[in-house]
């Protein structure tokens, strides 16, 4: 794995005098209309963390971050088997315009191997998480070619952007299975069809409104739909899940190391991902 530090590339963003001052659009020069959004400071995400964090919105100099992984093979072979994953932070203090290009992508980690790396990406997630960490709290001192002075910034990880293999490897939840839904959790309906021995997902009913015809609709199931949409997990209810897997699950290439099966109380968790 290479590891480059994020720290010198977040500082290297408020060398330049123009970057320096559009690192502070979203607070300063983004216009907010109601029912519109146009940026990830328009996120209602965003504007709870500024509330719960008044310490950290305080100065829009600031970074939040978006984190993005996936694996691709760089070869181009479908024979051979290899697996490269990039991970890539991506600065929201910029006009959208600007915080997708090429210039502003910060390449954090590439992850080799002849296969995804699975649950053990936490390991090779381990020295960005340290330097995230230390972002968060101490911060590092940069110097603002806009302002022509030194302030302390610190950074803050607002999402995660994957797709749905990425995301079970990311967040410690299976996105296989029974219970493959991350937001039904253990509502999540789902029948094994007869022939193929597939999972099945259905139950997307119960997301419409209680007057919606396709509630009482037979097309889909023969059903009638009736009930609610699935209970909105809170952190505290991820964290009281989390509980029930035991401290046993270890990382990397073990000789004895088994396949665990897992028990009915640890949902479809694997692990307590490193981003808790």
């Amino acid at each position: 794995m290479r590891y480059l530090p994020l720290k010198p590339r977040l500082q290297r963003l408020y060398m330049r005098r123009k970057t320096a001052f559009d690192m502070r659009w979203h607070k300063e020069t983004r216009v907010e209309e109601k029912g519109v959004s146009r940026h990830p400071a328009d996120s209602i995400a965003w504007k709870e963390f500024d509330k719960e964090h008044e310490w950290f919105s305080r100065d829009p100099r600031n970074v939040q971050l978006g984190l993005a992984s996936d694996g691709f093979n760089p070869f181009g072979n479908m024979s051979t088997t290899y697996s490269m994953w990039p991970v890539i932070l991506t600065p929201y203090n910029l006009p959208p315009w600007m915080c997708m290009k090429e210039p502003f992508l910060i390449l954090s980690s590439l992850i080799p191997g002849p296969s995804s790396p699975g649950n053990d990406i936490d390991v090779y997630l381990q020295p960005l998480v340290d330097e995230l960490k230390d972002l968060w709290h101490n911060g590092v001192s940069t110097y603002d070619a806009y302002s022509k002075q030194t302030f302390r910034l610190h950074a803050a990880v607002l999402c995660t952007i994957n797709d749905f293999p990425a995301y079970g490897m990311l967040s410690g939840w299976s996105t296989k299975g029974k219970l493959a839904c991350p937001v039904c959790n253990a509502e999540t309906c789902s029948m094994t069809l007869k022939n193929g021995q597939k999972q099945c997902y259905l139950g997307h009913r119960r997301f419409l409104n209680s007057d919606h015809k396709w509630r009482k609709s037979n097309k889909f199931n023969g059903k009638h739909e009736t009930r609610l949409r699935p209970k909105e997990l809170s952190g505290d209810d991820v964290l009281r899940q989390l509980d029930a897997i035991p401290n046993e699950v270890r990382f990397g290439k073990h000789p004895n190391k088994k396949k665990r099966k897992r028990s009915e109380s640890e949902l479809n968790w694997t692990k307590k991902s490193i981003f808790f």
